[in-house]
């Protein structure tokens, strides 16, 4: 028996991909350990988390992806990209499509410019309530820890949001964990540090829930830090988002949008 899988990656923010859309290739019962086993960077394939792409009943295609913990997230933006382009390539879909996600559905456009894939996705409109977040207490969020204020909103996942004067002086693998894991959290939370840089540009570096790492990209992360951004009069409704694996714009209008590229790696096959 051999597993034939797909390597993408948006951004730096990499993946790997199961084509489940005829059929179930890996268990239920077994899709949380081999994310575990496969994500691994040294004794498996290494990836960020494991998308599965799978036929859905309310859309043109189901994602869900699972991460090197084993758990599931619900919402992923740099990972709808790669899934649309694995979808696309593959004759699944079509320049615009609907994809079915643990946040909902969510609309995608896209196609190739000059051989380079871009995609624009219809993000979840961003909550900044503590339930909706969701976040202990009333009202909108916004505590201290660790020397750090910190904001949060909901674009999909749960992310904590902090203003900082240089990216590149934050002790990310001390503070990230910290800011993840507050009890102010009751499910956790990605972390991003935020430099505003002027001309509606924002540098961030994320701390990612379910990876507990720092990745080099996230598309939640950043429409979060654009939207809380935006929400304290710190950027417009265009920004530019400056990921450590390249640049996202998020624009804000009838709908928030997520644009960025998307990259197949390579494919390859798992001997069992």
């Amino acid at each position: 028996m051999e597993i034939t899988f797909t390597k993408l990656q948006g951004n730096g923010n990499d993946f790997i991909l199961i084509d489940e859309f005829q059929k179930e290739v890996i268990p239920e019962e077994m899709k949380a350990g081999f994310a575990a086993i496969y994500c691994d960077r040294r004794f498996g394939i290494g990836a960020d988390g494991v998308l599965f792409l799978q036929a859905s009943e309310a859309a043109d295609i189901r994602m869900r992806l699972l991460q090197p913990d084993e758990s599931e997230a619900a919402m992923c933006g740099n990972g709808i990209r790669c899934l649309a382009k694995y979808a696309y390539d593959a004759g699944y879909v079509k320049e615009s499509c609907s994809v079915e996600t643990g946040a909902g559905i969510v609309p995608v456009t896209m196609g190739y410019a000059e051989d380079e894939f871009t995609a624009t996705i219809t993000m979840p409109t961003p909550r900044f309530d503590r339930s909706g977040i969701p976040a202990v207490g009333n009202g909108e969020y916004k505590e201290e820890i660790r020397g750090f204020t910190v904001y949060a909103a909901n674009t999909g996942v749960p992310h904590a949001v902090v203003f900082v004067n240089e990216i590149g002086a934050v002790d990310i693998a001390t503070a990230g964990p910290a800011i993840r894991n507050h009890p102010s959290f009751p499910e956790g939370a990605n972390v991003n540090f935020v430099e505003t840089a002027g001309d509606g540009t924002l540098r961030i570096r994320t701390f990612e829930r379910g990876v507990e790492d720092e990745t080099f990209s996230c598309g939640t992360g950043a429409t979060a830090s654009a939207a809380v951004a935006r929400h304290l009069g710190k950027a417009g409704d265009a920004v530019r988002v400056e990921t450590k694996g390249g640049p996202l714009v998020i624009r804000f209008g009838e709908a928030v949008t997520m644009e960025g590229p998307a990259e197949t790696v390579y494919s390859g096959v798992i001997p069992l």
